[in-house]
């Protein structure tokens, strides 16, 4: 909102200016009221108006002194308009000499107030964004505002005359999208407008905004499009191919319709928008309005059932599998024209429910920060292309990562596996026996010991069972049955079998050697 002091020194003619004019749709809003011009100084000083309305005939300090103090005390960024009751020529002069906006005669008419208001408020704005931002981009500011604006033909001029389009007509909104990963996007207002300019000299004129982050806007003159290239798709065509060039990733630009004045801007605008959103149903490049106004889109998610299977194919770790998954559900969204909305939505049922997978298996979402950054971050910049590649980029090290914690829980499971084995061993167990009992392939179970211990479960059961034995052969008289069957050994030929092809000696050996040696 831009700040305003009334100066009169008629009481009624002030709260007449305050209920004549619609000042908060205008973007102003009144900060304060004075009688006379010297009490109107010491408010400037405190509320630091944007534009003062002051008379011009008061009493102690009139209009005109109050404009020319200010002016000596610096006050140059400080806009006036001076309304009088004297129609009086050298008063006017004066006025304008001293840099005032403009002149208005009592009594006030609220139609010619408002359009001086509204022109200031556009020249205000332009000064207040250049100040911001230190880059002279005015005729993007005037074009941002052109676009969120309702006029009338007769409110076009002032965005005619700032733009210098005086001599146009014909006019044709364009949004640019530049497709990169967020971490990726280094294009500003800046890079965008220099790129632009290499494209031809007269580019340079075309007013530019940015939209959104990645996203700029363009107004072009439709007869300077086809002059310069001899058509319309031509031309499109040609900027859209030149600023991949420069900027050294894909754009696509999305345009509106074709509007006779600068009043209809606001169409062509929001039809450039509602282009956009056909984005990944046209495939990119050049999607102009005319094309897709009639083609309806789909903006459901996909289906519960897809989505299940991809997210059990990634699990599984069946790469073949789930890269035709996605590319099925790619040829989908193109297919059956999915907006970007339903698009995300899609995806993103996806990659919640592949990091529900990890962490259900006690994994760190960190280490799946494709995936991670997916969920989080949007990707309304990326085209179909893009966002394909990215989405298996982030699938298959989701992918990786389930491998490496199904492993580490299967090393967690052999663990508790040994841990049996070495309090059960004497006992009459197999390795049928205790696949069962964890739930597991006695196939894989034998597989997985062996790798993670490098022996055979049997030859592992063994080595416990004999140096039992020795043991109980060292430290009691037990008969030779008696301590087989206290290791496991069911027939007692067995045992010594076993021990000599082990120890390479029998049992009765292995015990006389150490009484001999007693």
């Amino acid at each position: 909102m831009f700040k305003v002091l009334l100066v009169d020194d008629e009481f009624f003619v002030r709260k007449g200016l305050q209920k004549l004019i619609p000042w908060e749709d205008l973007n102003y809003t009144i900060v304060g009221e004075a009688q006379d011009g010297e009490e109107a100084l010491r408010m400037i000083k405190h509320l630091q108006p944007d534009l003062v309305i002051t008379d011009i005939r008061m009493p102690i300090l009139d209009g005109l002194d109050l404009i020319r103090c200010v002016k000596e005390e610096g006050g140059s960024d400080l806009f006036f308009i001076v309304i009088s009751g004297y129609h009086d020529f050298d008063y006017a002069r004066q006025a304008l000499r001293y840099g005032v906006h403009d002149y208005i005669s009592k009594p006030v008419d609220d139609e010619e107030m408002i359009a001086a208001l509204r022109k200031l408020a556009l020249n205000m704005s332009r000064i207040r964004i250049a100040k911001a931002t230190g880059e002279d981009h005015l005729n993007g500011s005037v074009l941002e505002a052109l676009v969120q604006a309702n006029l009338r033909l007769e409110e076009a001029g002032p965005y005619v005359q700032a733009l210098g389009l005086t001599e146009a007509s014909g006019f044709r909104y364009a949004l640019a999208e530049i497709h990169a990963a967020p971490g990726e996007l280094h294009v500003g207002l800046k890079q965008f407008l220099k790129a632009l300019s290499y494209l031809e000299d007269w580019t340079s004129d075309i007013p530019v905004f940015e939209q959104d982050r990645g996203r700029f806007g363009m107004l072009f003159t439709v007869e300077r499009l086809i002059e310069r290239y001899g058509g319309l798709p031509q031309a499109l065509e040609k900027i859209r191919t030149g600023l991949t060039k420069q900027l050294g990733t894909e754009v696509s630009l999305y345009t509106g319709g074709t509007v006779p004045n600068i009043a209809d801007v606001r169409r062509s605008y929001k039809e450039a928008n509602e282009a956009a959103r056909h984005k990944y149903a046209e495939g990119g490049g050049v999607i102009e309005y005319a094309q897709i106004k009639d083609k309806p889109l789909y903006v459901f998610d996909l289906s519960p059932g897809t989505v299940s299977k991809l997210i059990m194919q990634v699990e599984e770790g069946n790469q073949e599998a789930y890269r035709q998954t996605l590319d099925g559900m790619f040829q989908i969204f193109r297919a059956q024209r999915y907006t970007p909305q339903a698009v995300a939505g899609s995806l993103s049922r996806c990659t919640t429910g592949i990091i529900s997978v990890v962490k259900e298996m006690d994994g760190s979402i960190e280490e799946v920060q494709r995936l991670k950054e997916l969920a989080e971050r949007e990707f309304g910049n990326w085209n179909l292309a893009l966002l394909k590649e990215r989405f298996l980029l982030a699938i298959m090290e989701a992918e990786r990562y389930i491998a490496e914690l199904r492993k580490e829980q299967s090393k967690g499971d052999i663990k508790q596996i040994k841990k049996f084995i070495d309090a059960h061993y004497f006992e009459n167990i197999s390795l049928k026996s205790i696949a069962a009992q964890f739930y597991m392939n006695p196939v894989y179970l034998g597989r997985l010991f062996r790798k993670s211990y490098g022996r055979y479960f049997n030859d592992y059961v063994l080595q416990l069972r004999v140096e039992e034995a020795k043991k109980l052969l060292r430290q009691t008289d037990l008969k030779m049955y008696e301590i087989a069957a206290r290791v496991g050994f069911q027939n007692a030929d067995y045992f010594v079998t076993q021990f000599e092809k082990l120890e390479k000696v029998s049992p009765t050996e292995y015990r006389n050697r150490l009484i001999i040696r007693e």
